[in-house]
């Protein structure tokens, strides 16, 4: 397999990816809280970890990839502080907490199936594994890096940092995180202000609960996706992944718990995801400029222009690296979708011209143009080796279009490149486009039967103006147009189309 390289927040530089089982990838990767919509910053996550999952199958890899579904012990703050998160949600809508947790799962899956995302094998509920965190948190008690406090346990960050650096994630030392740390106030209790709790002891009208060693309670955040991961890819797999803002505190908490439990860190690479802006600021509610996807698809909202596409959105977030930051405008949307047809009108070209491969010779007569396309062809596996950049990719696709133009609308000579380099580039393009990046054709238009439909009329026009029946061609030429459907005149007879 071709050498891929991944940058590792933990080490905080790129390493070679050499995963723990030859021709296997164990991959998890934190999903959704379920007691609201998702919002587009969990989007770019587990698109950008789609292709990842894509990428690494396409490298033949067998690929195990675990997403979580967060549906308990989610408090209001990362220090157990607030009401729990369902318990709050379904008393509001006077429901049962497990009806929150129904509504936006199949919301989340609705969300995830528009932008074409692959379902991953496993996806585990935090309710479904309430004894595999409980016997967990028996083991970290029995380690000693834990202490119960009146039914609930909190995990011991300063006696753990001890002995293993709490913040080795973020590069940070336990005396900055406790400077950065507000007094315990209500919660005395905990005998250290970082300290965490892996099972928090339940109320008497709190909605979800479960019997535990420590009396009625239910789980921490954190704990769920240690045991979780442990569960379905032991205690140590190749990839953990999330959006960044997990990486202080939840993956911070998820080292520290599999550390003090099986004393190894629970994966060999980590992976984050950057932040979302609109234009040039944050994305948040509070300051307005939040979207959620059904809002970038129906253009409901008042920082939107027009509605955009599942797949315009999509190729948006794909054209920035993952670890860069990613800004949200009109104006970059709009150029995302221009660019996203002009790619799937190149394909369609690229398609006629595979299939008439016949035409080209075995040999190319320019040398340059042959070497620059197989550069580009290259440069998909090389972009992709080199930290899944996505947005290197889609450069050399946009390199690619002209010359597929070219060739297809006779400004360039079909002797130009080989036979062998057209077949490779149409396979690249065609599996870099659908299998790897994901994309589809925006459903309100079915490119298939459409083409099938335009070359009829191609034909019938064709035959008008061999009649001399010039009144019948510009007809259709003109209706089209009005449909928005430009039909060009090739030299040497052929027409081509394309969609405005």
């Amino acid at each position: 397999m071709a050498e891929l390289k991944i940058y590792n927040s933990l080490t905080r530089q790129k390493e070679v990816f050499v995963p723990i089982t030859p021709g296997y990838a164990g991959m998890y990767v934190c999903g959704p809280t379920v007691y609201s919509d998702v919002h587009l910053g969990n989007c770019r996550t587990f698109i950008s970890f789609d292709v990842i999952f894509r990428y690494l199958k396409y490298l033949g890899y067998r690929v195990r990839y675990v997403r979580n579904i967060t549906d308990a012990g989610h408090l209001e703050g990362d220090r157990d502080e607030g009401d729990d998160k369902f318990s709050k949600k379904a008393r509001l809508e006077q429901v049962e907490p497990m009806e929150i947790v129904q509504k936006y799962t199949i919301g989340f899956h609705q969300v995830m199936k528009l932008f074409n995302n692959l379902p991953p094998n496993i996806e585990p509920a935090a309710t479904g594994h309430i004894l595999e965190q409980i016997e967990m948190i028996k083991h970290i008690l029995k380690n000693g890096y834990a202490y119960e406090v009146d039914g609930t346990v909190y995990f011991d960050v300063e006696k753990y940092d001890k002995e293993k650096p709490y913040g080795v994630l973020t590069n940070r030392k336990l005396e900055e995180l406790l400077e950065g740390t507000r007094d315990l106030g209500g919660q005395d209790e905990k005998k250290g202000r970082l300290d965490f709790a892996l099972w928090i002891k339940a109320r008497p009208e709190h909605l979800m609960q479960w019997p535990s060693p420590w009396g009625m309670g239910f789980p921490g955040w954190h704990i769920e996706c240690s045991a979780m991961s442990e569960k379905y890819l032991g205690k140590k797999f190749d990839i953990h992944g999330g959006g960044m803002d997990l990486a202080a505190t939840h993956h911070t908490n998820e080292i520290a718990q599999s550390e003090a439990c099986y004393n190894v860190n629970p994966a060999n690479y980590w992976i984050h995801t950057n932040m979302l802006t609109v234009n040039g600021a944050r994305m948040s509610k509070s300051a307005g400029n939040g979207f959620l996807p059904g809002e970038l698809f129906s253009g409901d909202h008042p920082l939107l222009e027009k509605a955009y596409s599942p797949m315009t959105v999509r190729f948006f977030m794909l054209q920035t690296h993952y670890r860069s930051t990613l800004d949200f405008s009109n104006e970059a949307l709009q150029a995302a979708e221009k660019g996203l047809k002009r790619l799937w009108e190149a394909f369609r070209n690229l398609d006629r011209l595979y299939r008439q491969s016949d035409q080209f010779p075995a040999v190319a007569s320019d040398s340059e143009t042959e070497n620059r396309c197989l550069e580009w062809i290259a440069g998909f596996d090389a972009s992709m080796n080199d930290d899944f950049n996505t947005a290197k990719v889609l450069a050399n696709m946009f390199e690619l279009a002209p010359v597929i133009n070219g060739l297809k609308g006779g400004q360039l000579s079909r002797d130009k490149i080989s036979k062998a380099t057209l077949e490779l580039l149409y396979r690249q393009f065609n599996t870099y486009l659908t299998d790897v990046l994901g994309l589809t054709e925006d459903k309100d238009v079915d490119n298939g039967r459409l083409d099938k439909v335009l070359q009829l009329l191609v034909e019938i026009r064709k035959e008008a103006r061999q009649r001399k029946d010039f009144s019948m061609s510009d007809k259709i030429r003109n209706e089209l147009q009005q449909q928005g459907i430009i039909l060009k005149d090739e030299k040497g007879g052929g027409v081509s189309w394309s969609i405005e």
